[in-house]
């Protein structure tokens, strides 16, 4: 009976294979939505930039307190509340307008 079921459902091969896709893409996009690797990394650019003298106390605080909302964000999702936003991109330090 499996062999007559393949064959018989042949046809439907390129709607399992979307599918398929489908599923992985929404793996890959799970995976670096709860990914805390770059905020980690932002919040060691930013306080070497403290460190160094490029910004002062007040910025860092900011900045600082936006990045761990973020993180705090991904930890509550992981544990079954809301999905966190999509992460802005940072240039010069600064994110992105939406």
């Amino acid at each position: 009976m499996g062999l007559l079921t393949q064959i018989l459902t042949v046809p439907l091969a390129p709607v399992r294979g979307v599918g398929w896709v489908v599923e992985r893409v929404v793996e890959v996009a799970e995976q670096e939505a709860y990914d805390t690797t770059p905020i980690e990394r932002q919040l060691a650019d930013l306080e070497r930039e403290l460190l160094e003298g490029r910004v002062d106390e007040a910025e860092f605080d900011r900045r600082e307190d936006e990045l761990l909302d973020r993180l705090d964000a991904i930890e509550s999702a992981r544990s079954g509340g809301p999905l966190p936003e999509p992460a802005a991109r940072y240039e010069d330090g600064e994110a992105e307008e939406r």
